[in-house]
């Protein structure tokens, strides 16, 4: 075909890669999907993310699990593994190239049944059966325990020889029961009921680990309805650390094993019993001492009491106040006589200052008029014969 010489509509690649991407990632049924394949090309960097590809026998699709995705999953994968992928199509533009965002892989098979299991986690939460409100304390010190599991299943014994080392004292009650096929939820309701009838302090529910079929029953509603119904508390050890079953969510408390809800029902050990004990001894003996001691220091205090109000006491502090006050009268009067005599010579220093013979020796002279013996202060009063007394006499001078 010629092409037009009229404009047309050009695109460059990033403007045709960014509209794929929008038809892509607009489409609603692509960012919910569930893909089904075997890994390859598998690469874990030191970013922790995770790349691979889904493929089979005709076709391949490019996947990344983010770090975050894949810290809360940990997924198990491996090469030639066949899993299920959930997540959502994007479009890596740089490459031009669409891909599987990745949020959850499990191996085939599970998928059906997970969306089971959410499908009535969201029921039964809806409900409040998993509300933290509604979990109750384990018993620190629990008489009766009672078990519910399977009867010849290696998780009994290791939970029964975690209790005989922990807390051989106390009473352990077995409510066997199937832990899985069909015929284990109904067993496992009636378990966990005849239980509550025999009124144990806490409830075990346990099994050993398996695929999320083999632990199914726990996620049966009946079951999680008796463990959230339970008079008792109840700690839940199902499958392996990273197994999860609703009644996990129902119980009390989560224990990752068997074992460690072993563990966890006798927090408190026989050690440490003995322990307690032994602390208590030594406080009573510490205390006993510390009383006598308080005692022994109050009739010494009573005994100083008596001394200090005793006759011959209130004479000594009387002879001892009264040389006090003759000390300070005494005191006192010789300051009285200090002052009056300071004061005396300080009279007798100013009356000597104005006496005119103390002038007269400083060379001073008293002139008067010999006519009306009147001081001449003013030179218009020097008149005549006058008389001048000094410190020693007097003699006559004539103007």
């Amino acid at each position: 075909m010629q092409p037009t010489l009229f404009s047309s509509n050009h695109l460059t690649v990033s403007q045709l890669t960014f509209r794929i991407r929008k038809l892509l990632e607009g489409d609603i049924e692509l960012q919910d999907v569930w893909v089904e394949g075997e890994i390859s090309n598998l690469s874990r960097p030191a970013s922790g993310h995770i790349y691979f590809t889904l493929k089979d026998k005709n076709a391949s699709l490019k996947c990344v699990m983010w770090k975050a995705d894949a810290m809360r999953s940990r997924p198990n994968l491996q090469e030639g593994a066949a899993v299920e992928a959930h997540g959502r199509i994007a479009v890596y533009e740089p490459q031009g190239q669409y891909q599987l965002i990745a949020s959850l892989i499990q191996p085939k098979g599970e998928g059906a049944l997970f969306q089971e299991f959410l499908r009535l986690k969201a029921m039964l939460e809806a409900e409040g059966l998993f509300d933290p409100e509604r979990k109750r304390e384990i018993p620190e010190r629990p008489q009766i325990i009672g078990i519910v599991t399977s009867a010849t299943g290696a998780a009994l014994r290791d939970m029964l020889n975690t209790i005989l080392r922990r807390q051989p004292m106390l009473q352990v009650i077995l409510a066997p029961s199937p832990v899985q096929g069909v015929d284990a939820p109904p067993a496992l309701v009636k378990a966990i009921q005849s239980l509550d009838l025999q009124s144990p302090d806490l409830i075990i529910l346990a099994r050993g680990g398996g695929s999320i079929e083999d632990l199914w029953a726990f996620n049966d509603e009946r079951v999680v309805r008796a463990v959230a119904e339970s008079k008792a508390p109840v700690i839940c050890g199902v499958g392996h650390e990273t197994d999860f079953t609703l009644c996990d969510f129902a119980a009390d408390l989560r224990a990752p094993t068997p074992t460690a809800a072993a563990e966890l029902a006798t927090r408190i050990t026989i050690q440490d019993m003995q322990v307690s004990i032994s602390n208590l001894q030594s406080r009573l003996f510490s205390l006993t001492l510390s009383l006598l001691a308080d005692q022994k220091a109050f009739v010494s205090s009573l005994a100083s009491r008596m001394k200090y109000v005793s006759p011959e006491r209130r004479i000594q502090s009387e002879y001892q106040h009264l040389d006090e006050l003759s000390r300070r009268t005494f005191s006192a009067l010789n300051y009285r006589i200090q002052l009056q005599s300071a004061n005396v010579d300080g009279i007798s220093k100013r009356l000597q200052a104005l006496n005119p013979e103390g002038i007269l020796s400083r060379g001073y002279a008293i002139i008067t008029r010999k006519q009306d013996g009147k001081v001449v202060s003013k030179v218009s009063q020097a008149q005549g014969e006058m008389n001048v007394r000094v410190s020693d006499g007097e003699f006559e001078i004539k103007k």
